[in-house]
This record gives structure tokens, sequence and C-alpha cells, in this order.
């Protein structure tokens, strides 16, 4: 699998598990929609009172589960930032050709994009046997 496999991959799916380090150091975690960039960004809105999103910004390190059905999962480790200007415009676009609904959303208060950066990802599926289980180069 290479990186372009990973970006397939990625955008079968619409829903992932982050989890971030919560401000008392404990784990949290929530389910996000999410899109990806040709870039093999990963981009979601969330509001900024959440606990992601208090979180990502003390602490930007981040991990994602996506791909849970048919036992087939990518596990990303990555760096968050809040993009602004024309690469948040940029992300926004990739964003809202998953969810248009996500124009709506601007509307709401203190809504933002966040960006996650894989720098580790392991890919499994165990639909085969032996399960097929490799790290993919993202740099």
């Amino acid at each position: 699998m290479n990186r372009d496999d990973l970006i397939w991959f990625l955008r079968r799916y619409k829903l992932a598990v982050q989890a971030s380090v919560g401000l008392d150091g404990a784990p949290q975690s929530a389910v996000v929609g999410y899109a990806v960039s040709d870039d093999l960004e990963i981009v979601f809105d969330t509001v900024e009172t959440t606990r992601k999103c208090l979180n990502l910004r003390a602490d930007p390190r981040i991990s994602l589960v996506i791909g849970w059905d048919d036992a087939i999962t990518a596990q990303i480790e990555g760096v968050a930032d809040f993009p602004s200007g024309a690469e948040l415009e940029r992300l926004q676009a990739c964003y809202f050709t998953v969810y248009p609904d996500g124009r709506d959303r601007l509307t709401w208060p203190g809504i933002t994009h966040v960006r996650v950066r894989p720098s580790w990802v392991r890919y499994s599926d165990f639909t085969q046997d032996p399960p097929r289980i490799m790290e993919v180069p993202v740099g």
C-alpha cells in the first residue's frame, strides 16, 4: 500500500474516532466526520468549546481510527492545527465536498476546522489469512 492507496481507502469512509490528551492528562475520544485532501490532510469541524478542540489547542497530538467496518482499519497518529486564510478555505472546500451541510455550520458560534497531518499510519486488514498489517509511508 502506498500513499495514494491510503487516500483512496480513507475516502471510502466518513467517520473516524479521534483521540486526544485532555487538559488533565486523561485520554478523550470522540467520533468526527472528516474529509481527506489530495495531500493526505484530514479535516473535520468542531466547536471551540468542545473538549477535543480545547485539548488540541493545548496539545496538538492526535490519533484517529478509520474504517472499522469489514475488519479493515487505518490507525493514524499525527499533529493537528487550526488553519486560517487561504489554507482554511482550501480545506473547507475539501470538507464541504463530503459534508455540504458543513456550510450551514459556518453560522454556528465558535465553529472551527481542524487539520490533521499524519506522521504514522498502520493499515490492518483482518479479512485475509494471515492478516495484512503494515505501516504506510506518509512522508
